[in-house]
């Protein structure tokens, strides 16, 4: 996937599973156990997934794995992040605003999570960047709804719903502000 591809909907936790092997090599298990571990209640990915997702990435260059002999067991992989892995992460990283609800819960909560662990002096600005993003949805889909006739029940009430689910997560990402202790510039 490409990164201009990865705004289009088609969100994966590929750049997840990048940033725990930026913090050293791992084996398959030990990095989706760490996955699970710590980021389990945002992304709910299977050990067969995330598998298959370290082969794309292998696939890719953006990782590379390290045959070890074991004594009396099966061969493991050490899996290493390649530069060009490493460079892919942090342009994610600084990129890209989530601009649904699941984009917002998915992404913007991962890109968080590893802004605080690899570049926390960034926190404010990724933070700033994605709550003027949500207050932009905010206003389109206030403008949508009082524009739209009102016969149109159906997509009055979805867009409804839309505007009220961003509107709770305006709310969340005040809590997020105190939390990180963030001052709103």
């Amino acid at each position: 996937m490409a990164l201009k591809d990865h705004h289009t909907g088609n969100v994966s936790p590929e750049f997840a599973l990048l940033g725990f092997l930026i913090t050293g090599p791992s084996h398959g298990y030990g990095l989706h156990q760490r996955f699970v571990a710590e980021l389990g209640q945002v992304w709910h990915l299977s050990q067969s997934q995330a598998y298959a997702i370290l082969k794309r990435l292998e696939n890719r260059g953006d990782i590379s794995a390290q045959v070890i002999e074991q004594e009396k067991l099966p061969a493991r992989q050490m899996l290493h992040i390649t530069a060009a892995g490493r460079r892919r992460f942090f342009e994610w990283l600084e990129l890209g605003i989530g601009r649904t609800a699941r984009s917002i819960r998915l992404e913007f909560l991962t890109r968080l999570y590893f802004t605080q662990l690899h570049r926390p002096e960034n926190t404010p600005q990724i933070y700033e960047a994605q709550v003027v993003e949500l207050e932009s949805t905010i206003a389109r889909l206030e403008s949508l709804l009082e524009h739209l006739p009102p016969d149109q029940l159906f997509n009055r009430l979805s867009l409804d719903l839309r505007l009220q689910q961003m509107r709770l997560i305006q709310n969340w990402m005040a809590e997020i502000r105190t939390q990180f202790h963030i001052s709103r510039s």
